[in-house]
């Protein structure tokens, strides 16, 4: 999912609330115009009533409408600072999405230019059947550089936070299926699995020091508040926003590649962190323990066989699928700006020698 697409649900999401709460408004409102009927009918037969006790029983009656309307008209005015608010939300949506839109247009004519030039730049060099062999020479040498330019061994760092006032996560069961998927990868002597327990924010800072790795795995609790779940020294709950995840990562970015968040709601930390790494996987909404288990398996399996990051992910997907579980759009993929999906590779693929070129595995 695009920053553009996901800024769009949010808006769409602030419409559909502000519909909702126009309509619960509108019921009180109608509550509120019958009750004061009622009420204005009982004090006119109060003072029709023939007897004194007849006219205290429509009093009693028309004061309970009136406390009733009372209450309502509380209700209505609680409605109405709602929908103020979350139109408030809805300016804000619809600001965020119109300085992307724009941002992106910028982007395509910045784009439309570079590609005229790169145009016309290679027809000047394509004069020749020669000239032309010895572009697609470089052009394989570049290619098989960049392979081989990958390092020997990449680390996973996996940081897991389980709460003792949260509910129980089974994340030992996640990173042993990740440990085995990795173990029967064909490269599995090039991906080093670390695992760190009951984190604190100042253990990921701690860790990424320490290992230099090229993938930091969050596995835990999220919130819809854009927070990630982390540990107090008494093993409560601690929550961490997304901002302060963004600037940890900033901060310690010179390894890292890839960001993969396998906890709840997690999609604004991914499509963040995109701008300081290469590649972030979020989650859209909550994911249960079994689907965050499949899926990360197989995604870490597919990096295990040299598959580009685009491929592990949708294979990764497909699993889920195959498994009947109904979680497999949670996951979302985010790329930095102007990178190629399928040129994400973290582990070194084979390369077929040819023309000289020597082989690496």
């Amino acid at each position: 999912m695009s920053i553009t697409d996901m800024y769009r649900r949010d808006v769409q999401k602030c419409f559909n609330e502000i519909t909702r709460l126009q309509r619960q408004k509108a019921d009180l409102v109608k509550k509120a115009a019958d009750v004061s009927r009622y009420s204005g009918e009982a004090r006119q037969r109060a003072g029709r009533a023939s007897s004194v006790s007849s006219a205290q029983s429509y009093l009693q009656a028309a004061t309970r409408h009136e406390n009733e309307r009372a209450s309502l008209e509380k209700q209505i005015g609680d409605k109405e600072q709602q929908i103020g608010r979350e139109q408030e939300k809805l300016a804000k949506a619809q600001e965020r999405l119109a300085q992307e839109e724009s941002r992106l247009e910028r982007e395509r004519n910045r784009n439309a230019v570079r590609q005229a030039q790169e145009q016309e730049r290679r027809m000047r060099e394509i004069g020749s059947t020669l000239s032309h062999h010895k572009l697609l020479h470089r052009e394989t040498i570049t290619r098989v550089a960049k392979l081989e330019s990958l390092p020997e061994r990449i680390t996973v760092l996996f940081l897991a936070a389980n709460p003792i006032d949260q509910p129980s996560l089974r994340l030992d069961e996640e990173v042993r299926a990740i440990g085995e998927k990795l173990r029967l990868a064909e490269y599995r002597d090039a991906i080093k699995l670390e695992s760190r327990w009951a984190i604190r924010p100042a253990d990921v800072l701690q860790a990424i020091n320490e290992l230099n790795p090229t993938v930091v795995h969050f596995s835990g609790h999220g919130s819809d508040a854009d927070e990630i779940v982390f540990q107090n020294p008494d093993g409560t709950a601690k929550a961490v926003s997304m901002d302060a995840i963004v600037q940890m990562m900033m901060a310690t970015s010179g390894s890292i590649r890839l960001v993969y968040f396998n906890t709840c709601y997690s999609q604004h930390q991914a499509a963040a962190i995109v701008s300081h790494v290469e590649a972030a996987v979020g989650m859209i909404d909550t994911i249960g323990d079994e689907a965050a288990r499949v899926f990360a398996a197989q995604f870490y399996s597919a990096i295990g066989f040299g598959k580009s990051v685009s491929q592990a992910f949708q294979q990764a997907k497909a699993l889920v699928m195959a498994e009947g579980i109904s979680e497999a759009n949670t996951p979302q993929l985010f790329f930095r700006e102007a990178l190629k999906e399928d040129e994400i590779i973290l582990v070194m693929p084979k390369v077929e020698s040819g023309n000289g070129v020597p082989s690496r595995q």
